[in-house]
C-alpha cells in the first residue's frame, strides 16, 4: 500500500510525527509520503497520521 500527502496539506507536521519512516517534511514545509509500499510494521502508524490529518491531505493509492 502506497501513501500520497495532496496539496491541500499545511505543513502541520502531525504525520511525521506519527510516522516518520512513511512521511518526511519537505523544503517547501508540507508532506510527502515515501514513494515505495508501506513496510507491515508501519501500516498502523501511517494510518493513524493519514486518520488524523487535520485537513484530510493524506490519501492511501
Amino acid at each position: 500500500m502506497k501513501y500520497y500527502v495532496n496539496e491541500e496539506c499545511i505543513g502541520c507536521g502531525m504525520c511525521n510525527g506519527i510516522c516518520p519512516e512513511v512521511f518526511e517534511m519537505t523544503g517547501e514545509g508540507v508532506a510527502k509520503a515515501a514513494e515505495g509500499d508501506v513496510s507491515p510494521e508501519n501500516e498502523d502508524a501511517a494510518e493513524e497520521a493519514k486518520a488524523g490529518c487535520p485537513v484530510s491531505a493524506i490519501e492511501k493509492l
